[in-house]
C-alpha cells in the first residue's frame, strides 16, 4: 500500500496526462476501433441494438430498469463525450433513445446478457420518446410498486422515481433565478441582508403531495447494517482538521495567502481520504488499480461532501473568518466567470440542504461510500463488483435513515438527491480560474454563515 499511496498523490496531476496514453496503447492493438454512437468513448460491441460502449450500455439498462426519470439543469442538449457524459443523466438517457438503444432487448429480470440478440436498432416517435423522459411510460408500474412493498426495494432508485420525481443518480431540474449579474452578486459580498431561505434553486423533490404515506411504524435495524456502518464510521477520521485557520484582528488576507490556505485544507482533506480507503471493510475487495482510478476520479466531490457536513462548523466557522479579512479588487470582481457564479449559488444552496437535514456521521459515512463506488467511471476494471457494492451501502443507509427517522418518510431520498448535486458541483468547480477560488468561498461562507446566525 506504500507504493500505491505514492501513486495517489500524484494521480491527481497526471490523470489528464495518462489518459491519452492508454487510449493510444488500446488503439494500437486495434486499427479499426469502432466508437460508442452516444458518448465517442471505445466501443465494445453492439449493446440493446447500437454500438457503444460497456458505460452507456450500463447506464441504459440502470435508467430504463429502474425506471428513472431525469432531469436537465439546462437546455437538453448538453454535449455528450467521454469526459462530460456523467454530468448530465437527462441527455445521455435521451441521445441513447434517439442513437435507437432498444429498450425491449434488455432483459425483464434485470440479469447480463440480452433479451434478444437479434433485435437491433428501433426508432420512435418524438411522442414516445417524451412520455419515456417524463416518466409518464412508467406510470402504472409505479401506482403498482406503491401498492406492494416488497418490489419497492428491487433496486436503488426505483423509491425516488415512483411519483414522476428524479431519481437518486439525475441532475436538477432547473435553477429557477439567476443570480442578476454582478450588481447582485457585489450587493450580496458587500453584506446586504440575505434572505433566511435561497431559492436560486427549486426543491429537489416533493415526494408526500404525490403518493401515500404509510404511517410510521416500529422497526428495529437490520444487524448486518449496523455492523457494517459501524465499520464505515471506524474508517473516518472524524477529529477536527488541524490546519491552523487563526488569524489576528485587523489584518487583511491577500488573495495569494487565502488561496495557499486553501490549498493546504484541500492536502490535508485528500490525505484523510487516502487513509480512509486503506480502512474501508471492502478494502481488499477491489484492486489497487480501481481504487486508484475512484479516487483519481472522485476526490473532489469527497472533500465537498466531508466540508459540508462533518468538518462544516470549521469551514463555515474558523476558515470563514479567514475570508471575511479579505477584500477582493474591483477587477477581481469584474472578471468573475459565470462559471463560479452558478458554483456559488449551488454551493449555498446545498449548504442550506444539509444544514436543515442535519446529516448524522452515519449517514454521511454511507453517503460517502455510495458516492465513492462509482462503476460509471471510465478505465475500472471489476464495475459489476462496483455496482454490487454501490447496492449494497445504498440499502444500508435507506435501513439506517428509515429506522433512526421514522418520522421523516422522505429524508432518504432526500439525502441520495445531494449525491448527483455534490457530483455536478465538483465538475463545475474544475472549470473556475484558480484565481478566482478565494472570492468565491469568501461569497459562499459570508452568505451563508450570515443567512444561518439570522436564522
Amino acid at each position: 500500500t506504500g507504493t500505491w499511496e505514492a501513486e495517489v498523490a500524484v494521480s491527481q496531476d497526471r490523470a489528464t496526462a495518462l489518459q491519452p496514453g492508454l487510449q493510444i496503447s488500446v488503439s494500437d492493438d486495434r486499427a479499426e476501433q469502432r466508437t460508442c454512437l452516444i458518448c465517442g468513448d471505445r466501443a465494445t460491441g453492439l449493446h440493446y441494438g447500437i454500438i457503444s460502449c460497456e458505460g452507456c450500455k450500463g447506464f441504459f439498462k440502470r435508467s430504463i430498469c429502474n425506471k428513472r426519470v431525469y432531469r436537465c439543469s439546462r437546455d437538453k442538449n448538453c454535449v455528450m463525450s467521454r469526459k462530460q457524459r456523467n454530468r448530465c443523466q437527462y441527455c445521455r438517457l435521451l441521445k441513447c433513445l434517439q442513437m435507437g438503444m432498444n429498450r425491449k432487448a434488455i432483459r425483464e429480470d434485470g440479469m447480463p446478457g440480452g433479451r434478444n440478440k437479434s433485435i437491433g436498432p428501433v426508432q420512435i416517435s418524438e411522442e414516445e420518446i417524451e412520455r419515456i423522459m417524463s416518466g409518464q411510460e412508467f406510470e402504472e408500474e409505479a401506482n403498482h410498486w406503491s401498492n406492494h412493498g416488497d418490489s419497492d426495494h428491487s433496486s436503488p432508485g426505483n423509491r425516488a422515481s415512483e411519483s414522476n420525481q428524479p431519481s437518486p443518480g439525475s441532475t436538477l431540474s432547473s435553477r429557477s433565478v439567476e443570480l442578476n449579474g454582478f450588481m447582485a452578486f457585489r450587493e450580496q459580498y458587500m453584506g446586504m441582508s440575505v434572505p433566511p431561505h435561497y431559492q436560486y434553486i427549486p426543491h429537489l423533490f416533493s415526494y408526500s403531495g404525490h403518493s401515500p404515506l404509510l404511517p410510521p411504524q416500529a422497526r428495529s435495524l437490520d444487524p448486518q447494517s449496523y455492523s457494517l456502518i459501524h465499520q464505515l464510521l471506524s474508517a473516518e477520521d472524524l477529529e477536527p482538521l488541524g490546519t491552523p485557520m487563526l488569524i489576528e484582528d485587523g489584518y487583511a488576507v491577500t488573495q495569494a495567502e487565502l488561496f495557499a490556505l486553501l490549498c493546504r485544507l484541500a492536502d490535508e482533506l485528500l490525505f484523510r481520504q487516502i487513509a480512509w480507503i486503506k480502512k474501508l471493510p471492502f478494502f481488499c475487495e477491489l484492486s489497487i488499480k480501481d481504487y486508484t482510478c475512484l479516487l483519481s476520479s472522485t476526490w473532489q466531490e469527497l472533500i465537498l461532501l466531508s466540508s459540508l457536513t462533518v468538518y462544516s462548523k470549521q469551514i463555515f466557522g474558523e476558515l470563514a473568518d479567514v475570508t471575511a479579512k479579505y477584500s477582493p479588487s474591483d477587477e477581481e470582481l469584474h472578471r468573475f466567470s459565470d462559471e463560479g457564479m452558478e458554483v456559488i449559488e449551488r454551493l449555498i444552496y446545498l449548504y442550506h440542504k444539509f444544514h436543515q437535514l442535519k446529516v448524522s456521521n452515519e449517514e454521511y459515512a454511507c453517503m460517502k461510500a455510495i458516492n465513492f463506488l462509482n462503476q460509471d467511471i471510465r478505465g475500472l476494471t471489476s464495475a459489476s463488483q462496483l455496482e454490487q457494492l454501490n447496492k449494497r451501502y445504498w440499502y444500508i443507509c435507506q435501513d439506517f435513515t428509515e429506522y433512526k427517522y421514522t418520522h421523516q418518510p422522505n429524508r432518504f431520498p432526500d439525502l441520495m438527491m445531494c449525491l448527483p448535486e455534490i457530483r455536478y458541483i465538483a465538475g463545475k468547480m474544475v472549470n473556475v480560474p484558480l484565481e478566482q477560488l478565494p472570492l468565491l468561498f469568501k461569497v459562499v461562507l459570508h452568505s451563508c454563515k450570515t443567512s444561518v446566525g439570522k436564522e
